[in-house]
């Protein structure tokens, strides 16, 4: 048995070793375009700002290396340019001297990437910019910044390729800017929880430049020294379209659950293809290394005659933003709207550990549920110890089916300096708890402003007094969680009125609300608490210190 892969990188070299451990006879070639076969595309930005120094820690894998221990055939630098069904044969270009010539084939695997968009934009000048898609775009920026003394760097996009390019040119440049056309970065979470990233960036010198026209992106272009683009990519279907295979509406190649293509004897895996997105059950673009692999080992094992299906991802992916992490699984809730899926939510805040144990730090946890059946449709978490597990957690309880009420009865690793006896998501779990049995009614940050402006409601601040006088809501009343039994008779006028009310974190705020809901109070909790919402109306810096239940610093 021959099998030819067209790629290499994540999907083509998984399927080249899967195969050759499960055939040990078979012959496997695998022709790659650019001239590296197996390497840590993820890794890019981190080469750039010097913390990967040696390019060599790029590379997995390299012709020699799968000829040594896998004796898989590896050509570099080769350009599969035709497929022909018929004959079984690919057209390939060697462009070290652009000779051409034809391979067969008994089954062919088709992993060709995606290729990074560009903006079409007038004043751009090709000398000085640039995408990271490849270990050559990376060696070309790293040449250009050795080699110039950047002023103004843009990078245009704010995905997360974008922003680890960002983190890293600033330690090479002296201003560094993020240009989108949209009102956030990160466009795959939600436009409150960005909110802490953009404010982040903003304080360690990375300017997040948004609602951007063409006329903004020309200006910035002609003045920029460095440009980078980091506007998404396209899959490469070209081969495949021409090879007469089946292109679905996404614009990427169609798969069935095998892997196969609408011809049997081919296979496509990776960014080229479309995925069931599991959450919502319909197909996306999910440009992922681990999905990758694992429709690479897919289609390995169905070549060597073992039954394995793909089902699908739950689009689960994390960021380092210089001290903090993002990360996001599942749907985000502008996507559950856009879906018109019915969802609510619930954000919070939390420590990454114990907080009588030194070096906690806060992080806000959004967790996004269907209404009526409780499915967790997604989850987001800004923050900085432990953000990794917990998404991890959250994607597996996606993936087993969990229903929301299930996430409080798990038992997960507790020691004080690497969690408390209720871990955050636990704490998701009571809250949501609290929220769907009637016991907690929410609002969110985004509904302050309106409320600000109604005379038929109360705003209560429970905080201390010192907390309230260096910020607090318009005409909000402020009385202290600890004095609220004792100053009740104050509230009695407002019986009739709905209550509004905040702390700093949600929580001593939620003990209000108990308190007053049993004194026939009607009662809502903001969610994430004062220190959620200030980044919706000020320039917040990000604190990640984590608090006590009084506000007050650890």
């Amino acid at each position: 048995m021959k099998v030819v892969i067209v790629g290499g990188v994540a999907a083509g070299a998984a399927t080249a070793a899967r195969l050759r451990r499960l055939n040990e006879k078979a012959e496997i070639i695998i022709l790659e375009k650019t001239g590296y076969v197996s390497y840590a595309n993820c890794g890019l930005p981190y080469y750039i700002g010097n913390v990967i120094k040696d390019e060599n820690e790029l590379t997995l894998q390299t012709p020699s290396s799968f000829k040594k221990r896998f004796n898989i055939d590896v050509r570099v630098k080769s350009e599969v340019t035709a497929i022909d069904r018929n004959k079984k044969t690919v057209t390939v270009m060697n462009l070290s001297d652009g000779t051409t010539y034809e391979e067969n084939y008994d089954k062919l695997v088709l992993a060709p990437g995606a290729t990074a968009n560009w903006l079409n934009l007038e004043k751009i000048d090709k000398n000085k910019t640039f995408s990271v898609k490849t270990v050559e775009d990376t060696k070309e920026v790293d040449a250009y910044l050795r080699s110039h003394n950047i002023n103004n760097a843009v990078v245009f996009g704010g995905g997360f390729i974008g922003i680890e390019i960002a983190e890293n040119l600033r330690k090479k440049a002296r201003n560094v800017y993020i240009a989108v056309r949209g009102n956030q970065i990160l466009p795959n979470f939600d436009y409150d929880m960005v909110l802490q990233i953009e404010a982040r960036l903003s304080n360690l010198g990375v300017n997040v430049l948004k609602n951007l026209t063409n006329e903004d992106y020309e200006k910035l272009a002609e003045k920029a020294n460095l440009v980078i683009m980091a506007v998404g990519v396209t899959p490469q279907t070209e081969l495949a379209q021409k090879a007469g295979l089946a292109i679905s509406e996404l614009g990427t190649i169609e798969v069935n659950d095998k892997m196969q293509t609408s011809d049997e004897d081919i296979y496509a895996a990776g960014d080229a293809v479309g995925i069931t997105n599991t959450v919502l059950n319909s197909k996306a673009k999910i440009s992922l290394a681990g999905p990758a692999a694992k429709q690479g080992r897919v289609i390995a094992d169905n070549i060597c005659g073992l039954y394995s299906i793909y089902d699908g991802a739950n689009p689960t992916s994390i960021v380092k933003v210089f001290d903090i992490t993002a990360a996001t699984t599942g749907i985000s809730e502008k996507e559950a709207k856009k879906r018109g899926i019915s969802a609510d939510k619930v954000i919070f805040s939390s420590a990454s550990h114990a907080t009588y144990y030194p070096g906690a730090n806060s992080m806000f946890t959004k967790v996004i549920f269907e209404k009526g059946s409780g499915k967790i449709l997604g989850a987001q978490i800004i923050g900085q110890d432990g953000v990794d597990k917990r998404i991890d957690v959250l994607a597996t309880a996606i993936y087993a089916g969990l229903n929301v009420s299930d996430l409080k009865k798990l038992d997960l690793a507790y020691a004080p300096p690497y969690s408390s006896a209720k871990d955050p998501v636990n704490m998701a779990g009571f809250i949501i708890d609290n929220v769907v049995g009637g016991r907690l009614k929410q609002f969110f940050a985004e509904d302050v402003n309106e409320l600000e402006k109604r005379s038929d409601v109360l705003l209560l601040d429970v905080r201390t007094p010192m907390e309230y006088k260096f910020g607090h809501f318009k005409n909000a009343v402020n009385i202290p969680v600890d004095s609220l039994r004792e100053r009740l008779n104050e509230l009695e006028k407002y019986k009739d009125k709905p209550i509004y009310i905040n702390c700093h974190s949600g929580l001593r705020s939620y003990i209000a609300l108990r308190i007053l809901q049993q004194e026939g109070f009607d009662c809502y909790n903001l969610a994430g608490g004062y220190a959620f919402y200030s980044f919706f109306e000020k320039e917040a810096e990000y604190d990640m210190r984590a608090r006590r239940e009084c506000g007050l610093l650890i």
